[in-house]
């Protein structure tokens, strides 16, 4: 896939492209529909999005919203068999643009889109002035045509990040994983932690979860990536999302246990995908207490995980 992060710079061959456009967080069922309705126009596929999340740029101080980084974001759309990945910076000047300059000075001149597709509540351009019927008028002014995907329900009530956000925040991932299409996962380099896994008999591959909406906070069985390094394949495990209360821990991390593994992980990508929550977080009496906690968690795993 190819990843353009400069609109200004578009190689000529690159124009011409069927793109869906959006933001895409955690890359739902809703959005696979408005992707799957770009690939339908025969022409090279492609997604424009924007980092950092408009959402980010205007309201800097907010909570931790996103499901997923970008570069979790752009390994998901490749999957998809995304080819083109326009993903635009966000910044003052295109938070300024009318939906008339938008359409006319990203999408027709600088991206050179043949066709565009959105979902039904879908909001563009300054203020969010822009509708997907406005889309659709500025588009054939433009020479682009535009396509208005329908929203997309599952036996829960309508898909939406939102949704998938309450559905995580409540410890319960095959929920979330319903309507995102595939299990819910953390993507990121494994960093170095106070190994004190390590001598309690658990090793952990550990990594941040800084800027992405926080999991309830506990227990869960998870399936494992290792994306790159001398150990890249698929492995199965327990995982624990917290702040680690029994050390006076303060700042949420992921700390991930693979079963049946030795090796050395620091500086792999790991994704991370929550299968089932097991428990919530806890605060144990001492050491002995944790570590059979941790057997037990590591066992039920494995029965999880066994059907799954």
């Amino acid at each position: 896939m190819l990843i353009l992060r400069d609109r200004h710079a578009i190689p000529p061959e690159v124009r011409g492209a069927s793109a869906a456009i959006g933001n895409f967080d955690g890359v739902h069922l809703g959005h696979r529909a408005v992707i799957d309705a770009a690939r339908r126009a025969g022409v090279a596929l492609g997604v424009v999005t924007f980092e950092p999340h408009p959402r980010e740029w205007f309201a800097p101080e907010s909570p931790p919203f996103r499901l997923m980084n970008a570069q979790a974001k752009a390994h998901r759309l490749e999957r998809l068999g995304v080819e083109r990945l326009f993903e635009l910076r966000f910044d003052g000047g295109l938070a300024a643009l009318t939906p008339e300059g938008f359409v006319r000075e990203v999408l027709a001149r600088d991206l050179g889109l043949s066709h565009a597709v959105v979902g039904a509540d879908f909001r563009f351009g300054r203020g969010r002035e822009g509708d997907a019927a406005a889309l659709r008028d500025l588009g054939r002014a433009a020479g682009i045509e535009v396509t208005v995907a329908p929203m997309v329900e599952t036996g829960a009530g309508e898909v939406s990040s939102t949704a998938i956000r309450r559905a995580l925040g409540e410890g319960r991932p095959r929920e979330a994983a319903r309507m995102l299409g595939h299990l819910h996962r953390i993507e990121g380099p494994v960093i170095r932690g106070d190994q004190r896994g390590r001598l309690l008999g658990y090793p952990t591959a550990n990594m941040g979860i800084e800027g992405l909406h926080p999991p309830r906070f506990g227990v869960y069985a998870v399936k494992v990536d290792v994306l790159d390094g001398l150990h890249r394949g698929s492995y199965r495990g327990a995982a624990s999302i917290g702040v680690r209360p029994m050390f006076g821990e303060n700042r949420p991390n992921c700390e991930t246990f693979l079963f049946d593994f030795t090796g050395d992980l620091y500086g792999a990508t790991l994704s991370v995908a929550l299968v089932d929550y097991l428990r919530p977080e806890m605060r144990f009496d001492g050491v002995p207490a944790l570590v059979r906690q941790m057997d037990a968690d590591c066992l039920r795993a494995r029965e999880v995980l066994a059907d799954a």
